[in-house]
Order: C-alpha cells, then sequence, then structure tokens
C-alpha cells in the first residue's frame, strides 16, 4: 500500500510536467495489487501538495477505506473502470488542450502517425456525453474501450481518460493523446492527414508492443 501512495502521489507531477493539467484538476489513480482497493489524489489539493501520506484509498465502489481528505470528484469514474476492467491496474483523468479540443467537437483522433499505431492500435475514440457525479463517465469509458486497443477515451464535451497496466503505463498514455492530439490538429491545419493501412497499423502495434524496448531473458 506504501508503495502504491508513493508512486501514485509522484505521478502527479508528470501531468504538470507535461503541461497536462491546470490548477487541481486532473487525477491519476492506481489499483491495490491483490486486494479490491485503489490509491486515488484527493479532491481540490494542489499538485504541489501531494504527499504519499495525503493520498487517499477507495473500494472498488468508490467508498473511502483511508485518508483524511475527501477522495476526487471523478473517483465514482476511476471505480466503475477497475470493478470491470479487472486488467487494468492504472486510471488517468485530464483535460488536456488538444486532445480536449477533440472531445469538445466529439471527433474521434483518426490513427494518422506511427506513434499513434504503436500506442493505441487505432483511431483515439470518443466516448459519450455524462455528467460527473456518480458512474455515467466510467460506463462510457469502459463502453468505449472494451474490446478497443485503444488505451484513450476522448469524453465528450469533456476531457480525456486513459487505462494501463498500472498507474505509470496510464500517465504514459495520457501524454501520448496529447501529443498526437496536437499533431494531428496541426497536420489538419495544412490540409488533409493520410490515413495509414489497416494492415500497417496492425503490424507497428505488433512491434511496438512486443518488440521495441528492453525485453528480460528467457
Amino acid at each position: 500500500m506504501k508503495n502504491i501512495r508513493a508512486a501514485v502521489a509522484e505521478l502527479h507531477a508528470e501531468l504538470v510536467r507535461y503541461g497536462l493539467v491546470v490548477w487541481t484538476a486532473g487525477n491519476v489513480s492506481g489499483r491495490v495489487p491483490g486486494e479490491d482497493l485503489f490509491v486515488i489524489k484527493p479532491s481540490g489539493v494542489s499538485y504541489d501538495e501531494l504527499t504519499p501520506e495525503n493520498m487517499v484509498v477507495c473500494d472498488l465502489d468508490g467508498n473511502l477505506v483511508e485518508g483524511e481528505h475527501a477522495p476526487s470528484s471523478d473517483t465514482a469514474a476511476h471505480a466503475y473502470v477497475y470493478r470491470n476492467l479487472p486488467e487494468v491496474g492504472g486510471v488517468v483523468h485530464t483535460h488536456s488542450t488538444y486532445a480536449s479540443a477533440w472531445a469538445a467537437r466529439g471527433e474521434a483522433i483518426p490513427c494518422v502517425l506511427t506513434a499513434m499505431a504503436d500506442e493505441f492500435g487505432g483511431e483515439i475514440p470518443v466516448g459519450p456525453f455524462a455528467l460527473i457525479g456518480d458512474d455515467s463517465i466510467g460506463q462510457g469509458i469502459v463502453e468505449t474501450l472494451k474490446g478497443h486497443r485503444s488505451k484513450a477515451v476522448l469524453m465528450q464535451n469533456h476531457g480525456v481518460f486513459t487505462i494501463g497496466k498500472d498507474a505509470k503505463a496510464a500517465v504514459k498514455a495520457a501524454v501520448m493523446c496529447e501529443d498526437v492530439a496536437r499533431t494531428v490538429h496541426v497536420a489538419r491545419q495544412l490540409g488533409d492527414p493520410l490515413p495509414i493501412a489497416q494492415d500497417d497499423i496492425d503490424r507497428l502495434y505488433d512491434r511496438y508492443q512486443n518488440v521495441y524496448g528492453q525485453r528480460s531473458p528467457r
């Protein structure tokens, strides 16, 4: 538990570092391995005040289990994702500028960059409009991403939610989502971006997921 608290607290600094959040908006959560619990940012606490000690622990129904602060206002959405996608170990939410601009238009980001094929395996889809406060947002995230290779969803008129095998992977997906959203936006100002053939997307995704980087010897 202590390690997860520390990791989740530290990862919020990456959201600030990459310019994905302003003020206290946005959050990271991480599932506690082997338990039906997750750690999430407290509501309304500024990023420079976050510590492992003031992270909060919730059960998979979003109920506060441990901590002196109220959990993030997005807790119900995170909890719904953890309940319904057991392979997910981390969830991130941001209102990053370019990705949220696509969300405001209700438009998926087309897969026109090899980096998108690598990380997301295709387009970054749009999820339905949903009001904050209950698990409606979580339902939209799960409905959109279940069976989809993308680790990011643009919730219409709202912002970005990303998932990953752990909190760090979900943060990476949020960083990459904003990066490609910006690049594809710029490309569209210059003309029509060229699509990548599905077979090539599949090859790129397979290579990045299974070959790229350092691999442990078997």
